[in-house]
């Protein structure tokens, strides 16, 4: 199912398998990160419309993932390895023109990215995972800590690799159907893919550190000063979201200073994958400079006039 093709770069202490399509698009580099469970499969349905919008796209399989280096320590996951390896990634595209998205854990590095400007990068996309200083907030919160229960889970050795491996990664499959609310985006040709991933050897410990390093750098990260993202920031979420709460949402305008914000009702957390459709029409909308449409707006315009978007 997996329609992506690859290479291999090398990158610090490890190599990145990655996808590039469209080398040399004149609108800019459109870098692409994904979460957990995830892989560069995710954005699937994006990569062809940005290449077709005249960007180069690249979809990396984070370190962990897929056929990428799976370096065996908790501080290999570190934020500063993930960002040096993204830093790598834009030095060896060539390119000064670029586009930073990323979903879930991928989000959560593309907002340090650009906290710390590891690099410049014109535009910043985040979907569904709040800014580090609206999650810290929001974790002082019984409902969220409810909500963020894994996180807690994951520390414990060796149990949750065990368990999410278990019957070929049904886990994994369950992760994507279970909190789908359009589950047929997610079928089990689909899902397949990432239980075949998540079943690699030493895959399920190394995507699991991520949220190992992440808990240990926790106090250190919290007396970071983080200042005013300054470049253009679209933020997109599915408000079905279980993982993360509407709430974690609020106040991020205080924290970047030219924020679009789309909330997508009746989407889940996987939200690219979920609804593909609408998240291409505002991310498209947005990188040409226009008024991005509010997600009912676009679901009317598709019903109106199903033809013209079905190859969508």
């Amino acid at each position: 199912m997996d329609p992506l093709t690859y290479r291999m770069i090398a990158v610090n202490d490890v190599e990145l398998q990655v996808s590039v399509t469209n080398r040399g698009g004149a609108a800019g580099l459109v870098l692409l990160l994904h979460g957990f469970p995830e892989l560069a499969f995710s954005w699937r349905h994006q990569i062809q419309a940005l290449a077709d919008a005249g960007y180069e796209v690249w979809a990396p399989n984070l370190r962990g993932y897929g056929e990428s280096s799976k370096p065996p320590k908790v501080s290999d996951y570190s934020m500063d390895r993930l960002l040096s390896d993204i830093a790598s990634l834009i030095d060896e595209s060539g390119r000064s023109d670029v586009t930073l998205v990323g979903h879930d854990w991928g989000a959560a590095q593309a907002w340090m990215f650009a906290i710390r400007r590891v690099r410049p990068i014109h535009r910043l996309v985040i979907m569904n995972v709040p800014h580090p200083t609206c999650m810290r907030r929001e974790l002082r919160s019984l409902r969220q800590l409810r909500k963020s229960w894994y996180i807690f889970f994951f520390q414990i050795p060796w149990l949750p690799e065990k368990l999410l491996c278990a019957r070929r990664a049904q886990a994994v499959a369950n992760s994507f159907e279970k909190m789908a609310v359009d589950k047929s985006r997610f079928p089990a040709p689909v899902t397949d893919v990432y239980r075949e991933s998540a079943l690699r050897r030493d895959a399920m410990r190394s995507m699991i550190n991520y949220y190992r390093s992440a808990l240990r750098g926790a106090r250190s990260g919290a007396r970071e000063e983080l200042p005013v993202i300054a470049i253009p920031t679209l933020m997109l979420w599915g408000l079905e979201d279980k993982a993360l709460s509407r709430e974690t949402t609020e106040g991020t305008a205080q924290h970047v200073a030219d924020l679009t914000l789309r909330f997508l009702p009746g989407v889940s957390h996987w939200i690219q994958q979920e609804a593909p459709e609408i998240v291409n029409a505002m991310l498209l909308a947005w990188l040409a400079d226009e008024l991005v449409p509010e997600a009912d707006d676009i679901i009317a315009e598709r019903l109106e006039d199903p033809a013209e978007h079905r190859s969508t």
